[in-house]
């Protein structure tokens, strides 16, 4: 929806029959302040939510395979030489099957 300068004067007229033309101002510059306040605290967030998807992005990897190669060690599985596909399948072997109720 586009505002013609018919509507912006208007508006404008309005502003200035409710506070006044020497509240004008102020309330541009409070009006400016609480847009930067609000960009700035954007662009935080913005870097404390690309920290975190950079964390999540190396990390899982790291964790995933020293918990499969605990796991393997805690089941009595060798895990030299083995990938984590390989150990996996071994931990499957090495678990009881699990019959479902149903």
């Amino acid at each position: 929806m586009a505002f013609g300068p018919m509507e912006i004067a208007l508006v404008v007229v309005v502003i200035i029959i409710l506070f006044g033309a020497a509240k004008i101002p102020e309330l541009a510059r409070s009006l400016g302040k609480a847009t930067g306040e609000f960009k700035k605290g954007q662009k935080e967030i913005e870097r404390e939510l690309a920290d975190v998807e950079k964390t999540v992005k190396e990390a899982p990897s790291e964790n995933r395979t020293s918990k499969i190669k605990q796991m393997a060690q805690d089941l009595g599985i060798s895990t030299e030489g083995k990938t984590d596909e390989q150990l996996l399948e071994e931990i499957q072997k090495k678990m009881p099957k699990v019959k479902s109720e149903t």
